[in-house]
């Protein structure tokens, strides 16, 4: 018989830390996902500081420090799935601002149920069918090479005051350096524009999704700024009376804005939504048969003796819990509607399309890991399938049809983030042996502390910034977000440049095409369609920045000879100092950025941290900085005795 005593896994400090870090990398994440349209897998960072705060308090074990990181990760996928939609309801004008016990409801409920969805599918995506899940498996060997942890928390504390540094010497802030560089001018007929973003966290975003992303939505900008908007100035201008009286006597910056904003971002509309679909149909089979095992696993566990590391969330407990949690979003929805004979088949849908897009997500998660996880795909096809059933149910021109799609993509985006995260955490956890249903526990409790910050956060963003209003300078894009409302607005009686994303949903066509030759090569290259979308979708001055810090990692990799590897953990073993840096990178600004937003909030100035007009510098100096932090980033991903070690 064996007397060992289990591991210390589930404990009160591992818990509280896991909350507090859950929170703070919420909160970074929120800014970043709405001024980027990007957010990254927190749970290495979160591993590495675990791993020094337990040392700090007598040791902490390696399954203390999984449950740890397990529950912090649920900061970027809260994050993400309610940046991605919630402030679409701002910007439909349904709110005025972000109604705490709503936001509250629809992340934390939303959350939850990711969690629960989650749970039949680890057996079939992590042991019977493993998929590769490389954060997951990252975040074990970090786990697994933790003895010295302080190196790695060096890392992460140094580039997180760089990160915030620079962050609060820009507009924002003091104003000594712009956010952006850039160039435009008129060429005869045509139009010219070239420009990159200052900001350290894209760079640190550029260096975690690598270069082969970095290349693809570049690619995506250049169509759109280089091709797409001289194009459209040259020969199409004269054919849109709206768009030419807007350009009339604009300088060629100000004319490149509009046509983007208002005509060539729909192209990523329409490649974004044929990217969604694409996906949806090329897992089609993988995602069945994935569903169907893993039920029948759980069924199938539920009598027998299995051992700790074996042991999910019961499925009576879940069936309980998913009743208890979607009877609330019944009366959410029909507090929206007032209409049961609407409310109970928007319950139903919420539902059916949350456990489907938690599969899709998950199974994506495993392909590509959480950072590069097209949720915003699955959110859209989620809202043109709401959309179509609530115009049957209320007609095309109802005005609450738009908000009532907006909420039910809202919860299974939050639900579909957390459920791929879930996956990735588990996948960790099975790595170091961990029991799976404390890691459930763990994320589900991380998920509802996540939500409960939410909307303060946005809030004070929304107040300091503005978010997805064109009209104001340094408006927060929430590229995603005003994406989905643009959606849905034009199902229900909106008017949408039709034109724009049929030709955008061509391009999408062309890229997956494209794609699909590459792998039938077995090119290390491939084309991602809704990497390619977003590229298209957002600024050029987001994707430049992007790809240079994929550049980097590039470099990196050839410096230390592991260009073309397909040895994916001394990839990870390579890559960690420059990870963490780029995360501490990304932390420190976007933490920096909702600092500043509070004495512009107080003083209802946006300018209140400005040094006077001699201490502001031109963008030379701002292109000079990003070099200097490019240089550092460099030369930390080099650096001996880490994690990495």
């Amino acid at each position: 018989m064996n007397s060992t005593p289990p591991v210390a896994q589930l404990t009160p400090r591992a818990i509280i830390l896991s909350i507090i870090l859950a929170m703070v990398l919420a909160a970074a994440n929120t800014y970043l996902g709405l001024f980027a349209g990007l957010t990254i897998a927190t749970a290495i960072p979160a591993a590495v500081v675990s791993m020094g705060v337990l040392r700090l308090l007598g040791g902490g074990t390696i399954l203390e420090n999984n449950i740890v990181q397990t529950g912090a990760s649920a900061g970027s996928s809260i994050a993400a799935g309610v940046i991605f939609t919630i402030p679409a309801l701002i910007i439909l004008n349904y709110w005025q601002d972000f109604k705490y016990s709503w936001v509250l409801a629809i992340a934390g409920l939303g959350g939850l149920l990711g969690v629960l969805f989650s749970v039949p599918l680890r057996r079939s995506m992590i042991v019977e069918q493993p998929l590769p899940f490389p954060e997951g498996k990252a975040a074990a060997e970090v786990l697994k090479a933790g003895e010295n942890p302080g190196p790695g928390l060096k890392i992460l504390g140094l580039s997180a005051g760089i990160g915030a540094l620079v962050k609060l010497a820009a507009e924002s802030g003091l104003r000594m350096i712009p956010d952006n560089a850039a160039g435009a001018g008129f060429f005869g007929k045509y139009l010219g524009y070239m420009g990159t973003g200052l900001s350290p966290a894209l760079l640190g975003v550029g260096y975690i999704v690598g270069l082969n992303i970095g290349i693809v939505v570049l690619s995506g900008s250049i169509l759109a700024y280089n091709i797409a908007i001289p194009f459209y100035y040259a020969f199409l201008l004269n054919g849109d009376p709206e768009v030419a009286a807007k350009v009339i006597g604009k300088t060629a910056a100000e004319a490149a804005a509009i046509i983007r904003g208002d005509r060539i971002r729909y192209l990523g509309v329409g490649t974004m939504l044929v990217g969604g679909i694409w996906t949806l149909f090329s897992l089609r089979r993988s995602l069945l048969s994935g569903i169907r095992s893993g039920i029948a696993a759980a069924r199938k566990g539920a009598g027998a003796n299995l051992a700790e590391t074996e042991r999910d969330l019961p499925m009576k407990w879940m069936l309980i819990a998913l009743m208890l949690f979607v009877l609330p979003l019944a009366g959410l929805y029909q507090a929206i509607v007032q209409n049961w004979g609407v409310s109970i088949p928007m319950t139903i849908i919420m539902i059916v399309a949350g456990f489907l897009f938690v599969s899709v997500s998950a199974y994506l998660a495993g392909l590509v890991g959480s950072s590069n996880n097209p949720v915003s795909g699955i959110t859209i096809a989620t809202i043109l399938f709401a959309s179509s059933v609530l115009m049957l149910l209320l007609g095309s021109d109802s005005k609450i049809g738009a908000v009532a799609a907006i909420m039910i993509g809202a919860v299974v985006c939050c639900a579909a983030a957390v459920g791929g995260d879930n996956l990735q955490d588990l996948k960790a956890g099975y790595l170091v042996g961990a029991t799976p249903w404390k890691q459930q526990v763990m994320l589900g409790i991380g998920a509802f502390s996540c939500a409960l910050i939410m909307a303060p956060v946005l809030n004070l963003l929304a107040q300091a910034y503005g978010i997805g209003d064109p009209t104001r300078p340094g408006s927060l894009q929430a590229p995603q977000a005003t994406l989905m409302a643009s959606v849905a607005q034009g199902l229900f009686g909106g008017k949408l440049p039709w034109d724009m994303i049929i030709a955008g949903g061509v391009i999408g066509a062309i890229v997956i095409a494209f794609d699909n030759w590459l792998k039938s090569r077995n090119s290390s290259f491939r084309v991602p369609v809704l990497a390619a979308a977003i590229g298209i979708y957002l600024p050029l001055e987001l994707m430049v920045p992007i790809f240079l810090g994929g550049l980097l990692a590039y470099f990196v990799e050839k410096r230390h000879g592991v260009v073309g590897t397909h040895d994916e953990s001394l990839r990870d073993r390579v890559h960690r100092p420059g990870v963490l840096f780029s995360a501490g990178l990304i932390t420190g600004e976007a933490l920096m950025g909702i600092a500043i937003a509070i004495p512009i909030v107080l003083s209802e100035r946006a300018d209140v941290l400005a040094l006077p007009e001699q201490f502001h510098f031109n963008q030379f100096v701002g292109l000079v900085v990003l070099a200097i932090v490019g240089w550092l980033l460099f030369r930390a991903s080099g650096a001996k005795g880490t994690v990495s070690n």
